[in-house]
């Protein structure tokens, strides 16, 4: 297919930029600064490594943009993408070089105001997933023996963690337990 005009370029430039600045592996690494002090100019450069890709290489597949792509964010991000954003997001990218190669500019600018949409309802956050030691503590938190003799707060008896001994497991560690 023929080289993209420069008008097309620039639209195209817009769609990659959208996609980017809406997806959410992207979002947390740059807001988390998985790529360092320059986090965001990263993301902004992946946006022209992006469109230098594909103006360097004919007839891109899907699956070398996932490849690029994912290169770009486990060398500047430090991250690996294993949530399956990945093909998605390169999907949306190549349909939207093929629009702009076959001259399709009214779909992808409303590609583009969707994936504006997107972004103005809001960004992705990242929180730290519950471990089941957390949940336990939030229990024995909740657990307040009201007539207990011992330490209390506001009025409320309070349960002091006491530790068992040290259980041996199969694999070399040792487990240390609270007792209940």
């Amino acid at each position: 297919m023929a080289p993209l005009t420069s008008s097309t370029r620039e639209l195209f430039s817009e769609g990659v930029r959208a996609v980017l600045e809406t997806w959410p592996v992207l979002q947390i690494a740059v807001d988390n600064g998985f790529g360092g002090a320059y986090s965001q100019q990263k993301a902004e450069w992946m946006v022209d490594a992006l469109l230098q890709y594909f103006n360097d290489n004919d007839d891109l597949q899907q699956e070398e943009v996932e490849d690029f792509t994912s290169e770009l964010m486990n060398n500047e991000f430090d991250t690996v993408v294993d949530d399956g954003s990945l093909p998605q997001v390169a999907q949306t990218v190549c349909v939207m070089f093929q629009q702009c190669q076959q001259g399709k500019l009214t779909e992808v600018r409303e590609q583009i105001n969707q994936l504006s949409l997107k972004k103005s309802a809001g960004r992705a956050k990242a929180t730290p997933a519950k471990t089941p030691d957390d949940e336990e503590e939030e229990e024995e938190a909740m657990d307040c023996d009201g007539g207990a003799a011992g330490p209390s707060v506001n009025g409320a008896a309070v349960k002091e963690p006491q530790v068992t001994g040290h259980e041996e497991q199969d694999d070399g560690w040792t487990v240390v337990r609270r007792k209940k």
